[in-house]
């Protein structure tokens, strides 16, 4: 059975850990010759007996399966489908552009779960809260408009395409906190992952894309991405997520932008310019303080 007090305990720090191992993403698909829809199904397909299989194997948990009810069941399916949609606009948004870029725009998650917040949960949100995703924002478009030029290239669909990512996995964390207090925590990832490889399984079969003959350095990256971010990343954030609340993980999610950029230069060797260090810094900072300014309206209400 889930081991609630473990996670109760250190799921905070399980947040950030997670973090870290999610910013590996984008450094390692950028090594990788696959095209994205490739990379999302080779990820999925090795994660998910890891979840899939302890799930099945015991009694209890088949039983909260097929105990679900429609929302549970209608939620985890749209969570699944909104985190497909993530990993597909996120792997190829680094194909185009730089991953600190891809990263910095990536990171606007926090704005969705905002809106949200304010507009379908009804929830006040303190004024220096918006005022900080505001000034979030003003930096990511003017790294946006920074490019326009290079539209020809890619690099600005790059941008584009890694601004879907941030908006799905906005998406994604304020539709999942929702239902994942309700499950287990186990079930419900396994859930997820399953409806993310099934969109993954379907696009690939609908479009053509091979999951043979790649290079034995693509799979090995394939193979990282399952263990290190599938499984050490968005596994360890739906976990969590039943002990924190989403506007927490999203907001240190936030923090992406730094670690991808450091990875970048290690695993990929990219440089960031000066326009994309700059932007990062301030959207890292309003962020943060966006948590801070939150964290302080929950607690005065």
């Amino acid at each position: 059975m889930e081991n609630k007090s473990f996670l109760a305990k250190y799921a905070k720090l399980l947040v950030i850990l997670a973090v870290f191992c999610g910013s590996a993403s984008g450094p390692i698909a950028t090594i990788i010759s696959c095209p994205p829809l490739m990379i999302g199904f080779g990820r999925l397909t090795i994660a998910l007996p890891f979840f899939a299989i302890p799930v099945f194997r015991n009694p209890e948990k088949r039983r909260m399966l097929k105990e679900m009810d429609k929302e549970q069941f209608f939620t985890t399916m749209a969570t699944g489908i909104f985190l497909f949609l993530h990993f597909f606009c996120w792997f190829s948004a680094v194909k185009h552009t730089n991953v600190s870029a891809a990263a910095v725009l990536a990171s606007f998650h926090p704005i969705v779960v905002l809106l949200l917040t304010i507009f379908v949960y009804k929830k006040k949100v303190p004024s220096k809260a918006i005022i900080a995703i505001i000034i979030a924002l003003a930096a990511g478009a003017y790294l946006m408009c920074s490019d326009f030029s290079a539209f020809s290239d890619g690099n600005l669909m790059g941008k584009l395409l890694a601004l879907g990512a941030g908006i799905f996995m906005g998406i994604y964390f304020a539709v999942g906190g929702r239902v994942r207090p309700k499950m287990d925590g186990s079930v419900y990832v396994m859930l997820i992952f399953f409806w993310c490889w099934v969109c993954f399984t379907i696009a690939c079969i609908v479009t053509g894309t091979p999951v043979l003959g790649y290079t034995a350095m693509d799979y090995i990256g394939i193979i990282a991405l399952a263990f290190v971010c599938q499984i050490g990343s968005h596994a360890m954030f739906n976990l969590c997520m039943g002990h924190v609340d989403s506007l927490y993980v999203s907001a240190w999610e936030s923090m992406d932008p730094v670690t991808s950029t450091i990875l970048a230069v290690i695993i990929a060797s990219q440089i960031p310019s000066i326009t994309e260090v700059i932007c990062c810094i301030i959207v890292v900072a309003a962020l943060l303080a966006y948590t801070r300014y939150s964290a302080e309206g929950e607690n005065n209400v």
